[in-house]
């Protein structure tokens, strides 16, 4: 039997009084309607009496044991209104509206109070209603104020919009210190000049507190704009470089507890762009030793980053960094240029310069292998050898002269060769091959010297050295080289050959124009030769032979039909009677000495016996 619908009733009222009171103690409470929909779980009940309407019963709240729960729940207490969901957009519409709403409006409100704040204060100042010490203290006030209106921004989460600020605020500032000394000589350049240096210091202070590299970088810009503000056109060096030399110390010392790499591109920059303008604006001789002592210390400065660089504070210190690779070496260049400039005409002080430097990055990169013996610093330690290096190669002409310049990169390469294999440095070969090539490009440019004595003499003796050089290369390469450095121990064999017969060839050469030269000794100087390069041709092949090379055979091959050009073209107009019959029946028999090697098939080409088809003449 059922319930008399007065109880019914009853009921339902008692259920939407408890309901509405939870509701207020979870309003009174402040607890979001999204945590009380995870904390209590709904129970989702299909009313008969309403379908359209859907009731959420708290299981919290029951009825009495027996009673039927049934009705729809009831609204929120009168006076308050319904909480509709709101849509929130998803997807890139809600990135773009995120951009636009918190950065570019943000720049555009800055931007537009700047305008309007400087159109106000320069008609305030068209009409005189505010002095020049008035605006100056505006100015500074405002860049404060900026500053610390900022903070309260970034305290709330909006680091954007508070680094914007800030630099509004810091760059107001330097244009209000820059505007006293310089448009209204208010203060003095020293009072100019501290103050900047303190606000400087303090945005730098601001940068370490708040790991702001932003700010670090706000606070390189306006150190480095400091001095160009300040100018006084008057000559200030140990006053801007000390300056200079305090504020690259600071930027190095954030860099290395901080990963902040780009300020020391940035402060390399500056330093280079200020030093230069002051050279060419004050510099005299008279101010060299000092100059020199600046520019040093600028050098030593950057040059000691990859060993004041900390791997667990910093991003790993590897191989790959440009800043460690390719900072050194422009820093060392740019070093050296200076110290040229300098010293011109004076190629002892130099040469001295030159090797204190290469010992100098030779003892860098020795530092660098012991402090980080662990790490992946093998590139930085060889860009380092590879200055050293650079630096004795440059010393090189300096001190010597002539034939000896060739004969030292010369002995430079093999030096770097042999370096290259017993480190298992790749990078030094390409060096060594830099050095080779410079040797024997002086060797056939420029070493050309008169010989007074047939073989014995400087210029054949510098020869000997390359040749040496290139045999070593040729022989003691195929144990070491890669198969991709193949072709360049080919190239060497070729480079060898052909620097022995321009050899010889000089050498009958001299000895020919030392005599009285007569028509017969023309003639005798030309049959010369033909004989040299015959004979070269002949023990080429033998060589050929005896080592089963066909790249050596192929090289007599061309250089012997070389010579049967000559012979048949030059030697037959222009040889006498005697040395043409002599150079005929000398060519035939090479010919058929190597024509009858062949025929007997001695190296069994025919059934395509192995043998060496490269420059391996081992």
């Amino acid at each position: 039997m059922g319930q008399p619908p007065d109880d019914l009733d009853a009921l339902k009222a008692q259920v939407a009084a408890l309901t509405a009171r939870v509701y207020q103690l979870e309003q009174l409470s402040d607890v979001a309607p999204e945590a009380r929909q995870r904390e209590i779980p709904q129970v989702r009940r299909e009313t008969p009496a309403s379908p359209s309407e859907t009731a959420f019963v708290s299981p919290s709240v029951q009825p009495a044991s027996g009673s039927p729960v049934s009705g729809a729940r009831p609204g929120p207490p009168p006076g308050r209104p319904v909480r509709r969901p709101l849509t929130i957009p998803t997807g890139e519409d809600a990135d773009l509206e995120k951009k636009i709403g918190q950065y570019w409006l943000n720049r555009i409100g800055i931007v537009a109070i700047l305008f309007g704040v400087s159109y106000f204060l320069k008609y305030a100042f068209e009409n005189n209603w505010i002095g020049p010490g008035g605006r100056i203290v505006i100015g500074l006030i405002a860049g404060i104020a900026l500053v610390l209106w900022s903070e309260r921004f970034r305290s709330r989460g909006h680091a954007t919009f508070s680094y914007s600020l800030k630099a509004v605020g810091i760059g107001t500032l330097y244009l209000s210190l820059w505007g006293a000394f310089q448009i209204y000589h208010l203060i003095p350049a020293a009072a100019a000049f501290m103050a900047m240096v303190v606000v400087t210091a303090a945005t730098i202070a601001l940068a370490l507190s708040q790991d702001a590299e932003l700010l670090a970088s706000f606070a390189l810009a306006g150190g480095f704009a400091t001095p160009a503000l300040l100018s006084t056109g008057q000559n200030h060096e140990v006053v801007l470089f000390s300056y200079l030399s305090l504020l690259d110390i600071a930027i190095l010392a954030m860099a290395t507890f901080k990963p902040w790499r780009r300020l020391l591109w940035g402060s390399y920059a500056g330093t280079l762009i200020l030093y230069a303008g002051w050279f060419a604006e004050y510099y005299s001789m008279d101010q060299r030793l000092l100059t020199v002592f600046f520019a040093a210390l600028f050098a030593a400065i950057f040059a000691v980053i990859p060993l004041v660089s900390h791997y667990e504070r910093s991003t790993r210190l590897s191989g790959s960094s440009i800043t460690f690779t390719l900072l050194p070496l422009m820093n060392a260049a740019a070093f050296f240029l200076e110290l040229y400039v300098l010293y011109e005409s004076q190629t002892v002080a130099l040469t001295w310069f030159a090797l204190v430097l290469g010992a100098v990055y030779l003892s860098i990169a020795a530092a660098l292998k012991e402090r980080f013996p662990t790490e992946d610093t093998k590139l930085i330690n060889l860009v380092h050898v590879a200055i050293a290096i650079a630096f004795i190669t440059v010393a090189i002409p300096l001190k010597l002269n002539a034939h000896w310049i060739t004969i030292a990169w010369l002995v430079e390469s093999a030096v770097l060769l042999w370096v290259s294999v017993r480190t298992q440095a790749a990078f030094l070969r390409y060096l060594a091959l830099a050095a080779l090539a410079l040797g024997i490009f002086r060797l056939l440019c420029f070493d050309q010297l008169q010989a007074d004595t047939l073989v014995f003499n400087a210029r054949f003796a510098t020869y000997v050295v390359a040749i040496a050089v290139l045999g070593g290369i040729a022989g003691f390469g195929k144990r070491h080289a890669s198969q991709a450095e193949r072709p360049f121990l080919d190239g060497a064999v070729i480079a060898l050959n052909l620097l022995a017969l321009i050899a010889l060839t000089w050498e009958a050469a001299d000895y020919f124009n030392r005599q009285a030269v007569t028509g017969r000794d023309y003639i005798a100087r030309g049959f010369s030769y033909s004989a040299i390069w015959l004979i070269y041709g002949t023990a080429l092949m033998t060589i050929g032979f005896w080592k089963r090379s066909a790249f050596v055979r192929w090289q007599a091959l061309f250089l012997i039909a070389f010579t049967i050009g000559k012979v048949f073209l030059y030697d037959v107009s222009d040889l006498g009677g005697s040395y043409r019959i002599v150079s005929f029946i000398a060519l035939g028999a090479v010919l058929l000495g190597i024509s009858f090697i062949y025929q007997r098939d001695w190296l069994k080409l025919s059934s395509r016996s192995p043998e060496n088809s490269s420059g391996d003449l081992g």
